[in-house]
């Protein structure tokens, strides 16, 4: 059994894309809530009903619960904590890794009407005081991590709001255990009435993310986002009931709720948690074959590791379905491995600010390398000009979706405390995703950039992604981005800053770029190859492992192409 079908217009195998876009809707029930009604009616009626099986990176702790355990631990936990004082609308930061205290934690303040923030534990001081002073956080509850205590214990004397500090490790001087207390308390926590009830547009989740330039932006998802999420997991990820499913990310982005929660328990799927503490290709390869998952989603930075594994000694059989989202997907990497899988990469498009906007749904989407796939049949989306006139087949603009009829399943409320951003990005009757793509006459719909990743040069347009994605089939380029630096004879040029692979690390730079350089403009037009190369150990990313290019180009702002040609 899985609870998808509550929510579906028309609960059916749809026969084609059109017939998915023109038929596929959602419902929601008034007052929904998904630790009460998706969390508890498993329980209830499955109670034996698997729901995560959790592993340590030492591979020697696993943990397994069902959605009884789920529920009444997140009970305990929520009774916990409103005997702190956590009540509706006071805002908690979880900053737990993978650790499994997330899956009782989220679900826990669910119930009581709490908003969550997850975090990463990549955050500094500064961040933690932004984040904490920005959302008026009300307690922090972190894993056992000496670096991130440590930076939360600095962050104490700017956070004012911050009343409790919780570790879900051993007990700590200044700190709440949470097991040594919460374990204490009584698994019970009725569903609360009158003003203390949640509503479908009361604000749930909160989102920090890492925009291009300045402070973070606050993403207000109110209590109808897991529902949207059924479109991620049921026709993206294609997750099965009782099945086993891996998202690889940390529960500080936002794909862990895109992944590792809300759609993939609707559709009754177990979420699959490797708490490792770096990925070791070999050993992320082994936990796929040994516990047999049958659905997998992954960045293409991982996916880029994958494939240079030997292959053929993981049983990779059970797994029907392997996905990707965060970057667009060179075609270099989807073709090795179809090759040496047999398997193909589902691509799909979204933001913290949305579910899926885009993807390859189900098997009547013609995986095309390269290409984010087709619409979300939830949102009306179109490919818009500066002037908000849609742009021909073919012709690039920004990607964005219609809310005149009003705001669909998954799309954020609004930017907390922001109502000038808010106003910006509904500017015009649409949502502006601020990214640019083309849609090809098909109506595929391929990444460009961001609207602020765009070279000019020479009178030319040069997307990034697409010469990042030749570049990506030299055997030297484990990643690589390619941004624009200021050219007084070209406006722009471009400039490539490349991670090489293990077998090429140790080469001569030079030698290095001249092999790429040729390659380059051996398998493209020369106005997008980069004029100047510059090779590091490691790029630029978000918390959630997205380059940052605008990084890249703060660091060469200034400076013109020869000045920085020189410099390598």
């Amino acid at each position: 059994m899985n609870l998808a079908h509550e929510f579906l217009v028309e609960d059916r195998e749809f026969t084609s894309y059109d017939d998915f876009v023109k038929n596929c809707r959602l419902k929601a029930p008034e007052n929904f809530n998904f630790a009460y009604d998706i969390v508890d009616r498993y329980a209830r009626e499955q109670p034996d009903k698997r729901a995560l099986v959790w592993i340590d990176d030492n591979c020697d702790k696993e943990k397994v619960f069902t959605f009884a355990d789920i529920s009444r631990e997140s009970k305990r936990a929520a009774y916990w904590l409103t005997l702190k004082g956590i009540k509706k609308g006071d805002t908690v930061m979880l900053i737990l890794r993978r650790r499994y205290e997330w899956w009782i934690l989220m679900p826990a303040l669910h119930r009581i009407g709490a908003i969550v923030i997850p975090a990463t534990d990549q955050l500094l001081q500064a961040d933690i005081e932004y984040r904490a002073n920005a959302a008026d956080v009300k307690m922090i509850i972190s894993y056992d991590n000496p670096h991130i205590l440590e930076e939360i214990e600095k962050a104490m004397p700017k956070s004012e709001t911050v009343k409790y500090k919780v570790t879900v490790g051993p007990a700590r001087e200044g700190w709440i255990s949470f097991h040594d207390e919460y374990e204490k308390v009584d698994p019970e926590f009725p569903r609360p009435v009158g003003e203390a009830a949640t509503h479908n547009n009361d604000p749930m989740l909160m989102y920090f993310t890492s925009g291009t330039s300045g402070y973070p932006k606050m993403v207000l998802q109110d209590f109808v986002y897991p529902i949207g999420h059924i479109m991620t997991a049921k026709y993206w990820h294609c997750v099965v009931d009782d099945g086993l499913h891996l998202t690889i990310a940390e529960t500080g982005w936002a794909k862990a709720t895109w992944g590792k929660l809300y759609g993939q328990w609707i559709c009754g799927t177990a979420q699959f948690v490797y708490d490792m503490n770096m990925l070791k290709p070999d050993k992320m390869l082994q936990m796929i074959s040994k516990y047999g998952l049958t659905t997998f989603c992954a960045p293409p930075t991982v996916y880029r590791f994958l494939v240079r594994q030997d292959l053929s000694k993981y049983d990779l059989s059970k797994c029907r379905r392997f996905s990707t989202a965060g970057e667009a997907l060179n075609g270099e990497v989807y073709n090795k491995w179809l090759e040496k899988t047999g398997k193909k990469i589902y691509e799909g498009y979204g933001q913290s600010e949305s579910t899926i906007i885009c993807g390859n749904f189900m098997e009547f989407c013609e995986v095309r390398p390269g290409s984010m796939g087709r619409p979300n049949p939830l949102y009306k989306v179109e490919v818009l000009n500066p002037n908000g006139k849609p742009v021909p087949a073919g012709e690039t603009g920004e990607l964005c979706i219609h809310v005149e009829d009003g705001r669909p399943f998954g799309l954020l409320m609004g930017y907390h405390k922001d109502v000038s951003l808010t106003a910006e990005a509904f500017d015009g009757g649409v949502y502006h995703t601020g990214d640019n793509v083309y849609m090809d006459d098909d109506g595929y719909v391929w990444f460009v950039g961001r609207k602020d990743d765009i070279i000019k040069s020479s009178g030319y347009r040069i997307s990034p992604f697409e010469v990042e994605s030749i570049l990506q089939k030299h055997p030297a380029v484990l990643e690589c981005a390619v941004t624009g630096v200021e050219d007084s004879k070209r406006g722009m040029a471009v400039k490539a800053t490349i991670v090489l692979s293990a077998e090429y690390a140790d080469k001569d730079p030079k030698e290095m770029e001249v092999e790429i350089s040729t390659f380059a403009k051996e398998n493209t037009a020369m106005y997008k190859c980069p004029r100047i190369y510059e090779f590091v150990k490691d790029l630029p990313k978000t918390i959630s492992g997205k380059i940052r290019r605008v990084e890249i180009r703060e660091k060469d702002k200034g400076k013109d192409a020869d000045k920085i040609k020189q410099e390598f």
